[in-house]
């Protein structure tokens, strides 16, 4: 009968507060080789515990060992990205405790370090493994809530009060992971105010908002100094609502409630379901599933399915967002893209300035990000959301809570009204026009009838195209100069003509891609799935 292969040897790096939680694990595990922790104390104690078990002082003695094939890191987190950078270089996969980094130059830096070297990179949002989320998760996946409105989550408690980071970065990034995989996108907006009683500023209480571009809405309200701890995380859709309660025992973690509204005529009526009922789970720790999970990972070389680098990093997004909301406005919401804010965060508060020729409009009210320039007789009014490193040319104007991303180009005589959500390194070709009526009249106001149009990541468009609104154009895409566009784009499409059709596909590099989709020009390979076209992973294009 064949054996079964042991499980890779990790090493975790940090023995302190919760990095002996992943000793206990990775040990039960079977999986444990060795221990670094720079204090003798702590060493001595993990020897004491684990008779046998080695450990040593610094990160080289375990790059060292050539049995290692995984680092675990759990010490504080300004030391996350230089520690896992040099794991990462040296061939071993890397297990992180939250946050991924503090910066996101960093947190890229570790996912392109992942991607390069052929690495897994995952984070230690535990929750997500937590069998009521993941049931939850499921539901909302399912639509057996209906369309998701609002979630909300409230994490309470008497302590652990700290003093070199506020409640947001302590408590929020499982809540903010939570949130992000049941939505399925990144927020477009954050708002965020906080107290400081403890320490002037480092808040002790944070209530944030979070906005997305499909209308749905999350709020976290975060404390250390509760009487009570309250750890519950709710979902409020069109068909019914679902709370996980953490500190519920098992057989009531999970509640769901057929609570609904139903519409009489125009006025909106409250079905309510008084008893709902109780989702049975399976008791399992978050952590070891976690564990488990990364040296599942590790031997497969599969990458994780959540908790991933590049997940990690849209979380970090989110924190740091919260973070310069709180530390620029307190006692007062601050609004912005998370993009923006979290590289004005990043930057500190000298360095976040932006060029506005003097003929240029920003109205007060308006945000606009750092290196963004904004040239002659151009608008860009109140609500308006601007991300960092852009350009907007002449005669642009960029109408009241439009929103867009970073490093984009807006050429001249461009209208981005509101309604329309620009992701980033979108370019807007001379003189392209985007509608946001579908049916507009001189005499009828028509506000209330807005439709959104959504223009992904990297996607570019044509001088003197035209975007019909309530459509969403992929990314990558490309809109030749002259079409008109009424509908749904794929990914990487290329299309031409009135109305717009596909006239093939196209590589991010902008060249059109042949019938073997592989590009001669930068050489990435692509496939065609039945959602559109997506570059294949390295492994898979044969790198």
């Amino acid at each position: 009968m064949t054996q079964p292969k042991p499980p890779p040897r990790v090493a975790v790096v940090g023995a302190g507060y919760w990095g002996r939680n992943l000793v206990r694990d990775f040990h039960a595990l079977g999986a444990l080789g060795l221990v670094c922790d720079p204090d003798p104390g702590t060493r001595s104690a993990i020897e004491a515990a684990y008779p046998g078990l080695r450990t040593v002082d610094g990160l080289g003695a375990v790059l060292e060992d050539a049995g290692i094939a995984a680092v675990a890191i759990a010490t504080p987190a300004p030391t996350h990205a230089g520690l896992a950078l040099r794991a990462l270089a040296a061939g071993r996969d890397v297990f992180v405790e939250k946050p991924l980094a503090l910066s996101v130059e960093d947190g890229e830096a570790m996912v392109e370090a992942a991607r390069r070297n052929g690495r897994i990179l995952m984070v230690d949002h535990l929750l997500n493994r937590h069998p009521a989320y993941a049931e939850l998760r499921r539901m909302v996946a399912a639509g057996e809530l209906g369309r998701v409105l609002r979630v909300w989550s409230r994490r309470h408690n008497f302590g652990k009060i700290r003093k070199d980071e506020n409640v947001a970065w302590s408590f929020a990034p499982h809540d903010v992971a939570m949130i992000l995989g049941l939505v399925g996108r990144s927020p477009t907006s954050v708002e965020a105010n906080g107290a400081s009683y403890l320490t002037s500023g480092v808040e002790d209480i944070v209530e944030g908002s979070l906005g997305f571009d499909d209308g749905t809405t999350a709020h976290l309200s975060l404390s250390w100094l509760n009487p009570f701890k309250e750890q519950r995380l709710a979902v409020i859709g069109t068909e019914g609502m679902a709370v996980f309660d953490d500190t519920a025992p098992w057989e009531a973690k999970l509640a769901v409630y057929g609570h609904r509204v139903a519409w009489r005529g125009q006025t909106p009526e409250a079905v309510r379901d008084a008893a709902g009922r109780t989702i049975a789970l399976e008791p399992r720790e978050s952590l070891r599933e976690q564990c488990l999970a990364f040296l599942g990972c590790v031997a497969s070389r599969a990458e994780p399915p959540d908790s991933h680098g590049r997940e990690a990093l849209e979380v970090m997004k989110v924190l740091l967002a919260l973070d310069l909301a709180l530390r620029e406005n307190r006692g007062r919401p601050a609004r912005g893209s998370v993009t923006a804010q979290a590289g004005a965060a990043e930057a500190g508060d000298g360095q976040r300035g932006f060029f506005a020729h003097p003929t240029a409009i920003v109205d007060p009210g308006a945000s606009v990000g750092p290196g963004t320039r904004i040239w002659h007789f151009s608008h860009v009014m109140a609500g308006a959301r601007v991300g960092a490193g852009t350009n907007i040319g002449q005669n642009v104007v960029v109408g009241p809570r439009a929103v867009i991303g970073d490093g984009c180009k807006i050429q001249n005589n461009v209208s981005v009204y509101e309604g329309v959500t620009l992701e980033d390194r979108v370019f807007c070709g001379p003189s392209m026009v985007f509608t946001n009526v579908h049916n507009p009249r001189a005499f009828i106001s028509r506000m209330g009838e807005l439709r959104p149009t959504l223009v992904r990541y990297g996607a570019s468009i044509g001088a003197n195209a035209t975007i019909v609104c309530g459509h969403t154009l992929g990314r990558f895409s490309f809109i030749g100069a002259g079409a008109v566009v009424a509908s749904d784009v794929p990914d990487y499409a290329l299309m031409v003509g009135v109305p717009a059709r596909r006239r093939g596909w196209i590589c991010q590099c902008g060249l059109e891609l042949p019938g073997s989709l592989v590009c001669p020009s930068c050489g990435l390979a692509f496939r065609e799935g039945p959602g559109g076209l997506g570059p294949l992973e390295p492994r898979e294009a044969g790198d």
